[in-house]
C-alpha cells in the first residue's frame, strides 16, 4: 500500500496516523514517531499559538483543564500558590479535590489589588495564578504590577488568557511567564471542539516540564482537534471583533435597565478595573458579562429561559450567544452570587441581542 500521495493543498490536511515510518537509520522524518509525542496537525496549532502570544514554544492539551493542570503539575510537593478568590470554578475544584492531597498550599486572594497579591507572598511561594478578567466576576488584574512584585523571586506568573484571547491580550509582553487557554473557547470559535495550551514566554527547564507532562502524562488533542482549532484561528480577529463590540454594546444597555442590580464589565468606565483594562487590553474589553437580576435567584434562573437569540448553556466564546445562571452550573460550593447571570455574547446582530434582552427583563 502507498503511502502519503503529495497534494500540497491550501487546507492542511489531518494527519490521523498514530505512528510514522522509520528510515533505514532508525530515525524518522519531521520527528514523527508516534502521535502522544507529536503529530503534523499539533505541531501546526503550537506554531500559530506561540506565534499568537509572542512566545517561545506553545503545548497543546485535550482540554482547558488539562493545560492548567500541566502547569500545577511542574511544582514540588510544599510548594505555595496564590490564586483569586474568585478564580474559574473548576480551578477551585482542582485545589480542593486533586491537588490539596499532593502536598500543595494556596492561598485565595482578590487579585484586582497588587497588594493582597503581595501580602500573600510567602518563603515558598512558586507561583502566582491570574485571570484577567475573571471567571465570572470579571475582576480585573494589573498583570504587569503583579509581575512586578516577583522579579527577583523564583516565582512564575501565570496568566488563564482564554477570556480576552491572544487579540486583546498578551499576557507574556506584560510580564508573565505562562500563558494558559482554552482552545475550546475563542480560538476555536464554533462549539465543537475541546482542547487547551500552555505558552511559555522562554524554552528552558520550564517548557521541558510541560512538554514532558504532555507526552509522558498523555493528555494530547487528536489530529483533527487540533485542526478544528487551527481552522478556527483563522477567523479569530474577526470574530473577537464583532464579539466584543456587541458585548460593549450589550452591557451598556444592561448598565441602564431598571432590572439590573449591576453590571460586570471593564469596558464600563463605572467597573472598578476598567482603567487598568483600558491599559492592558487591546481592541476592546473581551466578549463576557456577568450580571445581577434585582429581583434575586428565580428570576436570574427565570431570565435564562425567558431569551430567544442567547442560548442556555455552559460554555462560552463560541459565535453563537450563550448564557447561563452559574450557581446552579457550580452547584452547593458555588462563590458565584445567587442572581449572577454570566453571558457569552456571540456575532449575531447587536440590535437583535439588545431588543432580546429588552423583551425578556421587561416580562420579569
Amino acid at each position: 500500500m502507498g503511502h502519503d500521495i503529495k497534494s500540497n493543498p491550501v487546507s492542511n490536511s489531518i494527519t490521523l496516523s498514530s505512528i510514522f515510518i522509520r528510515n533505514k537509520d532508525g530515525s524518522y522524518d519531521g520527528d514523527f514517531g508516534y502521535s502522544r509525542a507529536s503529530n503534523p496537525n499539533r505541531s501546526i496549532l503550537e506554531r500559530a499559538i506561540a506565534q499568537l502570544e509572542y512566545g517561545s514554544e506553545a503545548i497543546a492539551f485535550a482540554s482547558g483543564m488539562a493545560a492548567i493542570t500541566a502547569v500545577f503539575q511542574t511544582l514540588k510537593p510544599g510548594d505555595h500558590c496564590i490564586i483569586p478568590d474568585d478564580v474559574y470554578f473548576n480551578v477551585t475544584l482542582l485545589q480542593e479535590d486533586i491537588l490539596s492531597d499532593w502536598g500543595w498550599e494556596f492561598t485565595r486572594v482578590d487579585a484586582s489589588d497588587p497588594v493582597n497579591v503581595e501580602k500573600a507572598i510567602q518563603s515558598n511561594t512558586r507561583l502566582i495564578w491570574l485571570e484577567s478578567p475573571s471567571n465570572p466576576l470579571l475582576k480585573v488584574t494589573d498583570i504587569q504590577a503583579v509581575c512586578e512584585l516577583v522579579n527577583d523571586k523564583e516565582i512564575l506568573v501565570a496568566v488563564d488568557n482564554t477570556w480576552p484571547s491572544p487579540v486583546l491580550m498578551n499576557p507574556l509582553e506584560l510580564g508573565a511567564d505562562i500563558s494558559v487557554h482554552s482552545t475550546t473557547k475563542y480560538l476555536g470559535g464554533h462549539s465543537d471542539v475541546i482542547g487547551g495550551c500552555v505558552v511559555l514566554k522562554e524554552k528552558g527547564v520550564l517548557a521541558e516540564k510541560v512538554r514532558n507532562i504532555q507526552i509522558i502524562c498523555g493528555a494530547v488533542p487528536a489530529p483533527f482537534d487540533c485542526w478544528l482549532v487551527s481552522r478556527g484561528i483563522q477567523t479569530l480577529p474577526l470574530r473577537m471583533r464583532a464579539q466584543t463590540q456587541n458585548a460593549q454594546e450589550l452591557a451598556e444597555f444592561l448598565y441602564n435597565h431598571p432590572a439590573i442590580e449591576d453590571v460586570f464589565y471593564p469596558g464600563l468606565e463605572s467597573h472598578p478595573g476598567h482603567e487598568v483594562a483600558k491599559q492592558q487590553m487591546k481592541n476592546g474589553f473581551g466578549a463576557m458579562i456577568s450580571i445581577l437580576i434585582k429581583k434575586g435567584e428565580q428570576a436570574a434562573k427565570d431570565i435564562v429561559h425567558r431569551l430567544e437569540l442567547f442560548t442556555p448553556a455552559s460554555s462560552l466564546g463560541g459565535v453563537e450567544s450563550l448564557v447561563e445562571h452559574r450557581r446552579s452550573v457550580e452547584g452547593d460550593r458555588s462563590t458565584a452570587p445567587p442572581n449572577l447571570v454570566r453571558i457569552s455574547v456571540g456575532i449575531e446582530d447587536s440590535e437583535d441581542l439588545i431588543n432580546d434582552w429588552k423583551h425578556a427583563l421587561d416580562s420579569l
